[in-house]
């Protein structure tokens, strides 16, 4: 029970993207389309699961001093890894995704779990954490990514999904489109949540 609410406070409860509001810049740069924000999620789920499972495995045995270079390494090793993983397998995602799967190292996101949440819990319960985060991540991605590109380009993941005659708002797949999108869902997820505990009280 407590693994399954650990995973949906990632999901749900502190979702990285639209609760935390951290990790902005994948956010915004990446989601142009729904299998760009999907493969960042998908990229940054898989770093942050194996590297919280590494720091709780290791965090008795690293002084305090040095606990945050340690984690930069840990992360970068994993970064490293999935890097070399795209590139082989998925090299048109590895472009257009570009520097932003290097940056993976210094996401908030990331580091955060790694010092609240792994340094202090069990591997399992710190594994289910970056799971439950990431999948969080990735879902918030994947939204973004497919209203801007549904709006933009009249398709999500490269499907036609308006009619070639519905007029394009170029402005969505823009940087402003992002902020835009981002910022509509936020307020329609802030309405929600008060409704919900309004109905509570």
């Amino acid at each position: 029970m407590k693994a399954f609410a650990i995973l949906k406070k990632g999901i749900v409860d502190e979702n990285p993207a639209f609760v935390q509001v951290v990790g902005m810049c994948p956010v915004l740069a990446v989601t142009t389309s729904a299998v760009n924000g999907a493969g960042m999620g998908i990229a940054t789920t898989a770093v942050l699961a194996s590297s919280n499972l590494v720091v709780s495995m290791i965090r008795n045995f690293v002084p305090d001093k040095v606990r945050i270079p340690c984690y930069v390494v840990i992360i970068a090793s994993f970064v490293t890894i999935i890097q070399l993983l795209l590139e082989g397998f998925l090299p048109a995602l590895n472009n257009a995704l570009g520097i932003f799967i290097p940056l993976i190292v210094v996401n908030c996101i990331i580091l955060a779990r790694a010092e609240v949440f792994a340094s202090k819990n069990s591997p399992a319960l710190s594994f289910i954490d970056g799971v439950g985060m990431g999948l969080g991540f990735t879902i918030a991605l994947f939204i973004i990514g497919a209203i801007r590109e549904l709006i933009g380009a009249g398709s999500i993941i490269g499907i036609n999904i308006l009619p070639v005659d519905f007029p394009r708002t170029i402005l969505m797949i823009l940087p402003p489109g992002a902020f835009l999108t981002l910022g509509f869902l936020m307020a329609g997820i802030g309405y929600l949540s008060s409704r919900r505990k309004e109905n509570e009280v």
